[in-house]
């Protein structure tokens, strides 16, 4: 019988001890994020400053340790969250600028110019981004207590659900139920809507 691969999952993480360790010789890592093949991966920093933003998010090679590219990211924003999406070769990154920046998830990891969402607010919160299952939309919270959805094909606002006092931080969508949402806040509040 084969073992499921939660299990699989679960009994390697209890038994387990490290293997591999990455040292970024800069702030507090934020965020990681594996790439689809999960030979490479991502982390996002806090190591913006006035004049650079160079390694806010890093590539990394799982098998080598050794930094791929630290040139991801050019503006002078943090990004709390990132996320990658189910179908199609790219991530997202939340900005503390107040926007979703969309990147490629191959080398050289270049930063769509065209495609942007904007319309909500981080304001140093760490705020949670996600793609729906099928890839259509896009999930974000906010810091005046929204979560507001994205069209993910034209960087339109597809709904904005006023959902909380304080700020929205977490907002995942069911993973079989796709109609199915969960958003949570800064106070500690949990909804699920439908």
């Amino acid at each position: 019988m084969r073992e499921t691969r939660a299990r699989a999952c679960a009994r390697s993480a209890r038994g387990s001890g490290v293997v591999r360790s990455y040292k970024a010789t800069i702030q507090q890592t934020l965020d990681i994020l594996f790439l689809r093949e999960g030979s490479e991966f991502l982390s996002s920093t806090d190591a913006s400053s006035r004049d650079s933003a160079d390694r806010t998010i890093i590539a990394w090679d799982f098998r080598s340790s050794a930094k791929i590219s630290n040139q991801i990211f050019h503006e002078r924003y943090t990004c709390p969250s990132l996320a990658l999406h189910p179908r199609e070769p790219v991530f997202l990154a939340q900005t503390n600028g107040n926007y979703l920046a969309l990147f490629s998830a191959v080398w050289p990891y270049r930063m769509s110019r065209r495609r942007r969402y904007e319309g909500h607010k981080v304001e140093g919160y760490s705020v949670g981004c996600e793609c729906s299952p099928d890839g259509d939309l896009l999930v974000t919270g906010s810091a005046d207590g929204r979560a507001l959805l994205y069209t993910f094909r034209t960087a339109s606002r597809a709904r904005t659900l006023h959902s909380h006092t304080q700020a929205c931080v977490g907002t995942a969508f069911h993973p079989v139920l796709p109609s199915v949402l969960a958003t949570s806040s800064w106070e500690g509040d949990m909804k699920i809507w439908h």
